[in-house]
């Protein structure tokens, strides 16, 4: 058994394929761009939800993002405990619309 450091293997230097190369930049940038087309088209769509007690309204995009929310009942007489219910009840609908938009496209 030989003592010693080991010896490295000479090999041939890999030969890059200029064509397959080119093939896979073409790729990644068609990729690329389907991305930012499905991006655009996500924050183009937008779902309105309202809460169980029609008090609030969300509108959401497809993207997830909140763009509006609208007091869409009389706040009188309400408890700022039913109030905050209403608007979380609202937002986690918002989420489960914009989930449902995004499967929809």
């Amino acid at each position: 058994m030989p003592c010693g450091k080991p010896v490295a293997s000479r090999s041939m230097p890999r030969e890059i394929d200029d064509v397959w190369v080119e093939e896979a930049i073409s790729a990644y940038r068609r990729i690329e761009e389907r991305q930012e087309s499905f991006a655009r088209l996500l924050a183009q769509v937008e779902v309105s939800v309202r809460s169980p007690d029609e008090l609030i309204e969300v509108v959401v995009g497809a993207d997830g993002k909140v763009r509006g929310v609208t007091v869409a009942g009389p706040v009188e007489g309400r408890s700022h405990v039913e109030l905050s219910r209403s608007i979380q009840a609202a937002i986690t609908s918002a989420h489960d619309a914009a989930q449902w938009a995004r499967q929809g496209l």
